[in-house]
């Protein structure tokens, strides 16, 4: 493929984790998606169809984050699903899913997974 497009640092507040206390009052959260494509024929056209539209990918990361589940790691998936769908079954998705302060016996400032579709 040869061409990476990346939507950085969506900033979204969620309710995701295993304690009652995280569905009740939320945290912070970034979602990082790396997409790995082929890009020549949108630049050569300037055709924004033939190209990964950067608004839906922050709407499918937006509407998964919304909808509540204990790991972050399901959240990823479903982002990653919802990408292949929408924007793409030939390219590639990197889905990185971050919990700003995650709720721990311990100074960590955030967790993450990557997951790769």
């Amino acid at each position: 493929m040869g061409h990476k497009i990346f939507v950085n640092s969506i900033q979204l507040y969620a309710y995701h984790g295993c304690l009652e206390e995280e569905a009740k009052i939320g945290s912070a959260y970034t979602v990082d998606i790396e997409i790995d494509t082929n890009f020549t024929e949108a630049a050569l056209a300037d055709d924004l169809s033939k190209t990964v539209d950067y608004v839906t990918v922050y709407n499918i990361a937006k509407e998964e984050m919304a909808i509540r589940s204990k790991l972050i790691e399901s959240v990823a998936r479903r982002i990653g699903e919802r990408l292949k769908v929408e924007c793409g079954k030939g390219n590639h998705y990197h889905i990185k899913v971050t919990k700003i302060n995650p709720p721990m016996n311990g100074n960590v400032g955030s967790v993450s997974v990557l997951l790769t579709v």
